[in-house]
């Protein structure tokens, strides 16, 4: 069924090169948008909590703008209307940009700062699901604000919030395919490009869906080896056998006659 990807194209390539081609374009857009989204949506999470009204009304906006406006428009708004707004010189530069950056670059934008406000709610929660004490011991040990969010605040909040970014991490590089609307030929895109040169949808598709799936087995797992090496002690229950269940219950469950029995 996937033969016809190993075929030579009119280019002189084979067509899973296409998809080769679109991939790395995929994992090049995923990789530093979750790098920009992560940085700006941990400032933005930050401001969220904070005490400083300006920076906390600054923070909000920017989640409720980015977070409600589908990533569609926004990567239509960052190809199509950004050169249009920007000062002349600015907007000449960006339309004069050769291909295939000229699709990349909005892309980067519009995915990084979208996802970015998504993260900054999980920090958000993350920072306000930590118990008051840790702001009141970083106040007794002499701690400005700066050094409590830096030194206590922040580092638990992101050890917290490692499973919720997973998921996250694993929507950045499905939102990679809405790139393929502003001409970049990313995994997608390629599909769908070897779809029309050769008329066998399935097998197209079939592969783009395969190695999506990859993807997101290999975030999916690198998430949880990340979460299990920063997890902090105390936040996962411990599992109980049968045994220290019952004996949680009272002295007295042991005394029954044959209760252990039955239980075993």
């Amino acid at each position: 069924m996937f033969g016809v990807l190993f075929e030579q194209a009119a280019d002189g390539q084979r067509y899973i090169d296409w998809l080769l081609s679109g991939l790395g374009w995929t994992l090049a857009l995923a990789f530093f948008g979750w790098w920009i989204a992560f940085g700006i949506g941990v400032v933005v999470g930050i401001g969220r909590t904070v005490h400083n009204r300006v920076f906390s009304i600054a923070a909000r906006l920017y989640v409720e703008i980015f977070r409600n406006i589908p990533v569609l428009v926004q990567m239509f708004l960052w190809y199509f209307v950004l050169p249009e707004v920007v000062p002349n010189a600015l907007g000449n530069a960006i339309k004069q940009m050769p291909p295939p950056w000229a699709s990349f670059v909005p892309a980067l934008l519009c995915l990084g700062l979208y996802t970015a406000s998504r993260i900054a709610e999980q920090v958000r929660a993350g920072i306000e699901a930590l118990p008051k004490g840790q702001i009141e011991a970083a106040s007794a040990l002499g701690l400005g604000s700066y050094a409590t969010y830096r030194y206590v605040i922040v580092p638990q909040a992101l050890r917290l919030i490692v499973p919720s970014l997973t998921s996250e991490v694993m929507g950045i590089y499905k939102n990679t395919s809405v790139a393929l609307t502003i001409g970049l030929m990313e995994l997608t895109a390629q599909a769908r490009q070897i779809s029309e040169a050769t008329f066998q949808t399935f097998t197209a598709f079939g592969a783009a869906t395969i190695i999506y799936l990859c993807l997101a087995l290999v975030a999916y797992q690198a998430m949880t080896l990340i979460d299990r090496a920063v997890r902090i002690p105390g936040t996962t229950p411990a599992k109980l056998t049968v045994e220290q269940d019952l004996a949680a219950d009272g002295p007295h469950v042991e005394n029954l006659p044959g209760a252990m029995e039955v239980v075993k």
